[in-house]
């Protein structure tokens, strides 16, 4: 039985133009040697089976001679040492002892030192001096798969070399070499899924590579990689999507399970799914397509399943499973937690297709009206007479002439001096559809709270005029204590014992009240007030100098529509004018009541005297309270 060579070893490249994915480090060594530019001391670092240690070797030979010298003539001159296993000082030594004597053959006596991370901190130092300044016959090539682990002092005596990954194509081109070479007649797609599961490492695709063929012979095909080598196949992510697009949940669900009873961890369709959601997005531009590392036929079925679903879609579903990649491990119950990813991406689907549906008109503009507001009906056909002029006719006049009289005599139709806010300073109401096609526009606020009937220019003949009483509410005495004990009542109180008048502010805007809006003008108590008040202050948006005039003083209920209150100074009505635009909506909300405002009083109360020293706060303090002078008596104190 003749004796069996791998594949890693067997096609071992003998030459740098057969190193595979490391044109960077053979090409720079070449030149280097063809410029007589090459370093004493140098390192490759790099993953495992990427080629460090057949560079060293190909170098070796090549600045020996190369083809002029046999392999027992560069055994000669060749030294390889595993660090691994002559880690010690002792080992560094005989090491030490050899560099000085001279090759007998060739040039160069090269020392190729694999895993070198390994050696000892003692053996670092000890071979610090022989490597900055070797003999000039000896060359060292230090190679090893964890550079970080190397003292600084040895990294900066070398010449470093980084090798990086192989990728897909150039593994699965290289397995493609060696499958022509051995006879084997092996598919694109089973080649490229053998390279991806290399993971960049060429040694690792080639021990993989010669399993394969063990197991199938000389007929290498995609199922029999993925059933062998126990990989999670492409077919269930693509199906996935497709159910995820389909709002098929059930199937989704049943999906993940044929998964699990197949004997894959959860955690590597999570991120697999992830990479999945990655590619989807890369086959979407044509300018990136060239990043799928995958065979041809997969690379198709990419760029159709791109095409299917929409880009926030994929950047949706690369947030979930990212996310569920790094919950999965702590995870008390990770398979809920998978299955709740795959919902999520059935949700968003069917928001999506809920959202592309075509939104339905209203059959008319008073399906905008709020709850609170009945909706209008139209009059019946039979009830409509004949049009007739309006202007000159009794009723019309008489009904003019009984609207004016109750705008004037209704409370927002009068101008109200003391009130200190202005329009502006109010918040914009919502404004209701247009309503024109059902009714005529409102011509100033005061016919908004016009009782008459309308009146039909051309149209309709107006009913006959009705006497209307205007009723208006008699105000509640303006007594300072009618909104309670409060600081700001007995500072009124104090001003008006000393006969300090009461300055009221002049507005300079006609409509300075707030706009009143259509809806319920319910009565409440003070206690209700109080309510709505304490609730407003324990906002968050709530500056602190409202929250505290709220809570020192309750407003006065002069009528039904009317609140008072009473402010210290401009700083205060500034920020009671800003606040009015959050204040009084939610009051109108509140109470119910969407006609109500607020009146502003300015007091000038008179300037007291500041107590600035501790006896002068003492004395007054002593005189609200006697109990203080005993209370100093009892425990003996001065005053500092």
């Amino acid at each position: 039985m003749e004796q069996f060579v791998v594949s890693a070893r067997k096609y071992r490249p003998q030459a740098f133009e057969a190193v595979v994915g490391q044109s960077h480090i053979t090409d720079t060594l070449l030149k280097s040697v063809d410029n007589d530019h090459l370093a004493q001391a140098l390192l490759f670092c790099g993953p495992r089976g990427v080629g460090k240690t057949t560079c060293a070797r190909i170098l070796a030979k090549v600045i020996n001679g190369g083809a002029d010298l046999n392999d027992d003539e560069l055994a000669l001159n060749i030294f390889e040492l595993d660090a691994a296993s002559n880690n010690s000082v002792d080992d560094i030594r005989r090491l030490i002892d050899q560099v000085r004597f001279a090759p007998q053959t060739g040039k160069f006596k090269v020392y190729i030192i694999d895993e070198v991370h390994m050696l000892s901190q003692q053996a670092f130092n000890a071979f610090l001096k022989t490597l900055e300044e070797p003999p000039a016959h000896a060359i060292f090539i230090l190679a090893t798969t964890e550079k970080h682990k190397i003292i600084p002092t040895i990294l900066s005596r070398c010449q470093i070399f980084d090798f990086k990954r192989i990728t897909v194509d150039d593994i699965a081109g290289h397995l493609a070499f060696v499958a022509e070479k051995e006879g084997v007649n092996a598919e694109s797609e089973a080649l490229h899924m053998i390279a991806e599961k290399a993971d960049g490492a060429l040694r690792d695709a080639l021990s993989l590579f010669d399993r394969m063929v063990s197991f199938s012979g000389n007929e290498l095909t995609y199922e029999q990689v993925v059933n062998v080598l126990d990989i999670l196949d492409y077919s269930y992510f693509f199906r996935t999507i497709s159910l995820a697009n389909a709002v098929n949940y059930p199937d989704l669900l049943l999906l993940y399970n044929e998964v699990l009873e197949k004997g894959f961890n959860g955690h590597e369709f999570v991120v697999g799914m992830a990479k999945h959601f990655r590619d989807l997005l890369v086959a979407r531009e044509p300018r990136t397509v060239e990043l799928l590392e995958v065979g041809p036929s997969i690379r198709e079925q990419y760029l159709s399943q791109s095409k299917e679903s929409s880009t926030r879609f994929l950047l949706h579903g690369l947030k979930v499973f990212n996310e569920l990649d790094g919950q999965y491990k702590m995870a008390s119950q990770p398979r809920i937690l998978v299955e709740l990813g795959l919902l999520k991406l059935v949700e968003f689907i069917s928001q999506e297709k809920k959202k592309s549906q075509p939104s339905v008109i209203p059959k008319s503009t008073e399906d905008f009206l709020p709850p609170s507001l009945p909706k209008r009906t139209a009059p019946a056909p039979e009830s409509v007479p004949v049009a007739t002029p309006v202007q000159n006719t009794p009723q019309a006049a008489a009904a003019s002439t009984v609207a004016k009289d109750v705008a004037m005599s209704s409370p927002a139709s009068k101008s109200v001096k003391n009130v200190g806010t202005t329009h502006d300073d109010l918040p914009e109401e919502p404004a209701l559809p247009d309503t024109a096609a059902h009714e005529p526009p409102i011509a100033s606020p005061e016919a908004a709270f016009d009782t008459s009937p309308t009146v039909a220019s051309t149209t309709t003949t107006p009913p006959p005029a009705v006497p209307i009483e205007s009723k208006k509410p008699a105000p509640l005495p303006a007594t300072p204590n009618s909104g309670g004990l409060s600081l700001m009542a007995a500072l009124n109180d104090l001003s008006k014992e000393n006969n300090s008048p009461v300055f009221v502010p002049e507005s300079t805007d006609k409509e300075a009240a707030p706009q009143i809006q259509e809806g319920p003008q319910s009565v409440f108590n003070e206690k209700e007030l109080i309510d709505a008040l304490g609730t407003y202050v324990k906002q968050r948006h709530v500056k602190t100098a409202i929250r505290t005039l709220l809570s020192a003083q309750v407003p006065k209920i002069l009528d039904k529509n009317t609140l008072q209150i009473s402010l210290d100074n401009n700083i205060q009505l500034s920020y009671f004018n800003e606040e009015q635009k959050e204040l009084v909506p939610y009051l109108r909300k509140k109470l119910d009541n969407f006609a109500l405002r607020f009146e502003t009083i300015l007091v000038e109360s008179e300037q007291v005297k500041k107590l600035y020293l501790p006896e002068e706060k003492y004395k007054h303090m002593a005189e609200k309270n006697a109990n203080l002078i005993y209370l100093r008596q009892k425990i003996k104190t001065d005053l500092e």
